[in-house]
């Protein structure tokens, strides 16, 4: 197999150089986490558009990250077509209820995986509060 080399400005990159550069798996998570609240709460507070924006933006991460950690991409696939669909689309109805019911059992699944992966210390929930300030998570 031939040796890959990146280039750039600075001088030819490895594939091992360029995985280093890349964010880890918790950065990723935490973006992730960061826009699955997002979500919850501009469905809760009617801006179903800025909630479909974040749970696609979920969906982006979470496919990036089964690219650079293969070892989590079947998972990945798994929770993106069994939950996170279902999810997204009682959004797009702007179905609350179907919309609630669905972010729990992401929440749920995910709970599982973090279970599965070693990792039962890291546990998801709809956070009380919105992230953080500075959108407008009402009705445009």
């Amino acid at each position: 197999m031939p040796f890959l080399m990146i280039h750039s400005r600075h001088g030819d990159l490895t594939p091992e150089q360029l995985a280093d550069a890349l964010p880890g798996t918790g950065e990723v998570m935490r973006s992730v986490g960061h826009c699955h609240a997002m979500a919850w709460h501009a469905a809760r507070g009617g801006n179903w558009e800025l909630a479909a924006y974040f749970l696609r933006r979920v969906r982006s991460l979470l496919r990036g990250l089964a690219v650079t950690r293969p070892k989590y991409a079947s998972q990945i696939a798994e929770f993106d077509r069994d939950h996170l669909e279902r999810a997204y689309q009682a959004l797009i109805s702007r179905d609350i209820t179907q919309f609630e019911a669905a972010y729990s059992r992401t929440v749920d699944r995910a709970n599982d995986y973090h279970v599965d992966t070693g990792h039962p210390y890291i546990r998801w929930s709809p956070p009380p509060e919105p992230p953080e300030r500075g959108l407008d998570l009402t009705p445009g």
